[in-house]
């Protein structure tokens, strides 16, 4: 696992360097497929994924109160930041294997750079 998560590091570096800078108000259309499953919003909390209020410097599989996430990201250790999330929104089955979310990822550079600037206004601080 440690392994894996070196190479996910090394491949973020990339694929930051070469991300666009986002949008929020772009990235909102965009995220609207994501809204089936997830809600940025500190209000509104868990649906059938677990909310993205203030994903970013958090611990991924660990939202208190989501009892659905996957052994792998259960098991994972790193916390969420930009680099990351565009790494995981390019190919989430890529980024980890055997994880339980529904959707094929977003393959659009500019189109996970707009979501990623949208997350980023649903957070205590900046990433």
């Amino acid at each position: 696992m440690r392994i894996l998560l070196l190479l996910l590091f090394s491949l973020s570096a990339t694929l930051q360097a070469q991300l666009p800078a986002g949008d929020a108000q772009r990235g909102m259309l965009t995220f609207g497929p994501c809204r089936t499953c997830h809600y940025p919003e500190q209000s509104v909390g868990h649906n059938n994924g677990p909310s993205l209020w203030n994903i970013f410097n958090k611990r991924v599989g660990s939202q208190s109160g989501f009892a659905y996430y996957s052994e792998v990201l259960k098991q994972a250790d790193f916390v969420w930041t930009p680099e990351l999330m565009n790494v995981w929104l390019a190919d989430p089955q890529k980024f980890l294997p055997g994880n339980t979310m529904m959707s094929l990822g977003i393959p659009d550079a500019q189109d996970r750079a707009d979501v990623i600037e949208y997350l980023k206004t649903f957070s205590d601080e900046t990433p």
